[in-house]
């Protein structure tokens, strides 16, 4: 292991490195990261803090410092947590698209279930070993694009930026991203948009595009990342063609 890793990285790293079974009883920085994501996914990160976390595990919070030495540290072990690849995504898969399409699929599930990751200081790169699990096996969609490694480096860094961009939306959204409000929002733009000063808004409301689909349920009536993406993709084949690889559709 890099002996210069930064606080908490070193942490993570050095467990790969050097597994050792948690105690059973205590703390450990597996068991005050959970603690952490707990009190993170009822209440955001501004229910997290040092103190709070050591309340709910019943110990003091100098004691906590013995094992995680700040909150940034403590924010890097909570993002690792709760990232774990999930297995699916080790499945083998021929078709990129497909592959990208799971792995986006994959990262939703975490960003709805974990919302204040949307809210985490952007401190550099992904760099924790969850992380850049989740950054290999999307480079591993790409495998066999005859992409260039710059060309897919950079294709995983666009649709993990528009996945986080489209969580944070989401959640910063709340309960006006639900079908009531999407239909009150319409209603409204019919209301106030008049085709005189705004004729292309109008053309565009008298067509639906500010509503939801009849046949949508009311379950799946919410902000979704599908468009976005599918365009992106769109722009990752023409890539691939432009490319002379195998794997454009």
């Amino acid at each position: 292991m890099n002996d210069k890793l930064p606080p908490g990285l070193d942490l993570l790293w050095g467990r790969l490195d050097e597994p050792a079974p948690e105690p059973r009883q205590g703390l450990s920085p597996p068991r005050i990261a959970r603690a952490a994501v707990e009190l993170a996914d009822a209440g955001g990160l501004d229910a997290v803090s040092m103190a709070r976390v050591a309340e709910r595990l019943g110990f003091t919070t100098m004691s906590l410092y013995r094992h995680v030495k700040s909150k940034n540290e403590l924010l890097l072990l909570m993002l690792d947590t709760v990232a774990a690849v999930p297995a699916e995504l080790d499945e083998p898969c021929d078709d990129w698209r497909l592959g990208l399409e799971r792995w986006c699929a994959a990262q939703w599930v975490m960003l709805r279930a974990h919302t204040w990751i949307v809210d985490l200081p952007v401190t550099g790169p992904p760099i924790t070993p969850n992380q850049l699990a989740w950054t290999d096996r999307a480079l591993g969609a790409l495998r066999d694009t005859g992409l260039p490694e710059s060309d897919k480096a950079g294709v995983v860094l666009l649709i993990a930026n528009y996945m986080l961009t489209t969580a944070r939306m989401s959640a910063h959204l709340g309960p006006a991203a639900s079908g009531e409000s999407i239909a009150a929002y319409s209603a409204l733009l019919g209301d106030l948009v008049d085709a005189r000063r705004f004729p292309a808004l109008r053309t565009a409301v008298d067509a639906g595009a500010f509503d939801y689909p009849a046949d949508t349920a009311e379950p799946e009536r919410r902000f979704d990342y599908s468009f976005g993406l599918a365009r992106i993709l769109d722009g990752v084949d023409t890539l691939i063609r432009q490319r002379g690889g195998p794997g454009a559709s």
